[in-house]
């Protein structure tokens, strides 16, 4: 009878453990789903319409996707800041998790082209202030010289804000500042990292900026790509504004 009640209990384990498989099977497959949902030629208006629907879901999707950037970034720029962190002003563009937060910059304005992601950001508490900006179709909404650190994770890629923002991003750096920016290194953004690496080193070769670091990571995120298997790579770029 003993040995009946554990084979038992080893059945329901496993068959506890194929249902959680299946379900994080069918979540992921949905997740997939969403965001090849988005890709292709879509105008700025469109894809702002796309996180407007897709905001309520955004954290959940984005965990099912484990996706690092956010944890690779916040480290890179906690890493060289040896400036007061409690004072530095942070302008996060593309309003990010706020992972800076818990590593101690208490003042963040949040720039997006998403009126929905926005309101996601105004409920963290964590913005003093916030601002709506088609990225390369509209200014930067800021002053230049007003922030100690400004970051960018997720905008820079294929179809999304242009690598011409990065200029911009300089711009609004105080001097000694830092700018940390992010994009992936997959198949079918290796045409838009080029031309990014490439207006980051032009910036550079104009002395307004040095770079301090970059940081290329093997599992950036799951793939979501028909062509692609596992994990696609990333990479982390930091700047110090002259």
């Amino acid at each position: 009878m003993k040995r009946l009640r554990m084979r038992n209990s080893r059945v329901d384990l496993i068959i506890q453990l194929k249902l959680a498989m299946t379900s994080s099977n069918d979540q992921f497959e949905h997740v997939k789903a969403v965001i090849l949902s988005c890709h292709g030629d879509t105008s700025a208006e469109e894809k702002m319409n796309f996180y407007d629907t897709w905001a309520d879901n955004y954290d959940q999707d984005v965990s099912v996707l484990e996706y690092h950037a956010p944890v690779f970034a916040s480290k890179t720029v906690s890493s060289h800041f040896t400036g007061e962190r409690k004072s530095a002003r942070v302008l996060d563009v593309a309003c990010g998790t706020g992972l800076l937060k818990k590593l101690g910059f208490e003042h963040f304005v949040g720039i997006d082209g998403s009126k929905a992601m926005l309101e996601m950001a105004k409920n963290t508490t964590m913005y003093q202030d916030l601002k709506i900006c088609m990225l390369g179709s509209q200014p930067l909404p800021v002053d230049h010289d007003a922030f100690d650190v400004v970051i960018i994770v997720g905008g820079l890629s294929v179809g999304n804000v242009p690598v011409k923002v990065a200029r911009e991003l300089c711009m609004a750096t105080k001097t000694g500042g830092y700018i940390c920016l992010t994009t992936r290194s997959n198949q079918d953004n290796l045409a838009y990292k080029a031309c990014l690496e490439q207006e980051l080193k032009t910036l550079e070769e104009q002395g307004l900026w040095r770079r301090v670091q970059v940081v290329n990571v093997d599992q950036w995120e799951r793939a979501v790509s028909h062509d692609e298997q596992g994990y696609i790579p990333g990479a982390v770029y930091l700047y110090q504004r002259l």
